[in-house]
């Protein structure tokens, strides 16, 4: 398989990407985010874009993929609904088209969240964007479309999130960490865990468009 990988830099993404370079069938991970990452991989593939929402339809890594990991997105605090729009929902549906004209044949796999509301309509702001999100992405035209709406994320392997914040939760919730997964075991999920179940539905599929933690961990 030939991925592209957006939000290769976040913590999700890292995880996504690890996975992705140690899966023998995956030949080829191209990583388009707007600064580099720190690694180098004989299958990877860096697309440096200063403005993702210009990306060129006529790049030949964006042609013949067979996967879209997208991790991109960023924390609602503090953001206006119009401002967190402009990026979970404007930025998302932008490179998607792109995308779609491209790779018509990939299954697209969207990073969600749990408590997304796929009405629209609900009180929670970052929730209603998500789902409009989400909703708009299955009209794209993709060969599939998946939303992954994962609760905690434990970040494995050295892996830390880019927001500073949430390492200095995890760091007091670690201790916690076990008893939270056994009295919660659907709220939590691992780095790993995300990425081997995004490569599982670009390769097999899944009976249902959103992915909720007991079915990321199952895959």
């Amino acid at each position: 398989m030939r991925v592209v990988l957006f939000g290769g830099t976040g913590m999700v993404g890292q995880g996504v990407l690890r996975e992705c370079l140690l899966a023998p069938d995956v030949t080829e991970v191209v990583s388009v985010s707007r600064r580099p990452l720190k690694q180098q991989h004989v299958k990877l593939h860096e697309v440096i874009a200063p403005d993702l929402a210009k990306l060129d339809p006529a790049d030949p890594a964006l042609a013949n993929l067979d996967a879209c990991f997208f991790c991109l997105g960023v924390s609602s605090v503090g953001m206006s609904e119009v401002e967190y729009s402009r990026i979970t929902y404007e930025l998302t549906l932008s490179i998607a088209n792109v995308l779609v004209s491209t790779s018509p044949g990939l299954t697209f796999v969207f990073v969600s969240g749990a408590g997304t509301d796929g009405t629209e309509h609900g009180r929670t702001m970052w929730a209603r964007v998500k789902g409009r999100a989400e909703n708009a992405l299955q009209r794209v035209g993709f060969r599939a479309t998946y939303a992954f709406r994962p609760g905690l994320i434990i970040p494995l392997h050295g892996i830390r999130s880019a927001t500073e914040w949430y390492n200095t939760v995890y760091v007091l919730l670690r201790p916690l960490v076990p008893i939270i997964r056994r009295l919660a075991p659907d709220r939590v999920t691992t780095t790993e865990q995300v990425g081997r179940a995004m490569l599982a539905v670009a390769r097999d599929g899944y009976g249902k468009p959103v992915l909720e933690v007991p079915d990321i961990n199952s895959l």
